[in-house]
């Protein structure tokens, strides 16, 4: 059995704090790309409609998100009053399958034709018909460290992981709260692309607290078994659907600064079990602007099973939370982002 790890106590003094300050100096050089992304903004068609309460202005624009994904646009068709959004209509070349007779840019012109249509006819039927659009809603500071347990077991060795992470965490004055995937109601990504138009996903189940509690953590960790080399299947789920969270913060922006941990565990002996893990929850992070800062690899459980039996393991994750925190404490992270303003 051997205990395969990065942090301050992996045999190397002083390391964990190193290897924060590189991957923060990788996350900084890729941020602007990843978060309030500016893409390049044309105005196709615009007409000034007078109506009961004044001219209101009916546009299309087109934004080029080229930079993020080869040849995205984004069309924003919208019905302004001022500042003030009437109604809006949203929609991106990558929601259409390459067999799929439609084009974006064909369908947001004829939706313009159709809105300019019912405008003129009835600007106060139009309003009737067409709500108008939710005010986005950003929740306040919530735990200071999210733990998502992946494992379906709560009683098995991640769930130690995560029972001693919620321990480091309280003894240092801060709060946590864990996550279960496999208990709760979240459908699968449908790579629909349509988070990119509103920055919320289409189905709405609980992935939407879960997002709200990434968002306003300052520590996210993640306790892992290693399932046929890589995630169990429900953290797999979890993690396809932060694509919206990701769309968020290209649109809107979001925090920076925030730390990520890695706790997995695997019954076979070697590093290289672990690879895919990592790739996968790294990446993760990545894309949700969170500095991966930190992990403890346990291998070879099918031999002694229990991790508790590991003399100085509890310490060691112990002190990876401790120092994840601390970290965070002595480089605050930034705010949440902004809200959708008129194009």
């Amino acid at each position: 059995m051997r205990i395969i790890a990065t942090g301050k106590r992996s045999g190397y003094p002083g390391r964990g704090t190193h290897l924060i300050a590189a991957w923060d100096r990788i996350i900084s050089r890729n941020h602007l790309t990843l978060s309030c992304m500016q893409p390049e903004r044309t105005r196709l068609r615009e007409m000034r409609i007078p109506g009961p309460e004044g001219i209101l202005v009916l546009s299309l624009d087109r934004e080029d998100y080229s930079a993020l994904y080869p040849h995205m646009l984004r069309y924003i068709l919208g019905v302004w009053s001022g500042d003030e959004a009437k109604a809006l209509f949203r929609t991106n070349s990558y929601e259409y399958s390459p067999r799929v007779a439609l084009q974006a840019e064909t369908i947001a012109d004829n939706k313009f034709s159709e809105w300019e249509r019912e405008l003129k006819e009835s600007s106060s039927e139009f309003h009737l018909s067409h709500e108008k659009p939710p005010e986005r809603h950003i929740h306040g500071k919530g735990a200071d460290v999210i733990v998502i347990e992946g494992s379906p077991r709560a009683d098995g060795n991640c769930g130690v992981l995560a029972e001693w992470t919620v321990e480091a965490t309280r003894n240092l004055g801060k709060t946590v709260a864990v996550i279960f995937p496999h208990d709760l109601d979240i459908h699968s990504c449908i790579g629909c692309y349509q988070c990119y138009n509103t920055a919320t996903c289409t189905f709405g189940d609980d992935m939407r607290g879960i997002i709200d509690s990434i968002r306003t953590c300052g520590v996210l960790v993640v306790c892992s078994p290693v399932y046929t080399n890589t995630v169990p299947g429900t953290l797999k789920i979890l993690i396809d659907r932060c694509q919206a969270y990701h769309a968020e913060r290209v649109l809107f922006g979001g925090p920076s600064g925030q730390r990520g941990i890695l706790f997995a565990v695997a019954g076979r002996k070697g590093k290289k079990n672990f690879s895919c893990v990592e790739h996968v929850v790294n990446a993760f992070m990545r894309n949700l602007g969170i500095v991966p800062s930190g992990e403890v690899l346990i291998d070879g459980t099918d031999e002694y099973r229990d991790i508790c039996t590991v003399p100085g393991l509890k310490e060691q994750v112990q002190d990876t939370v401790k120092d994840a925190l601390v970290s965070l404490d002595e480089h605050p992270r930034g705010g949440v982002g902004v809200s959708e303003k008129r194009p």
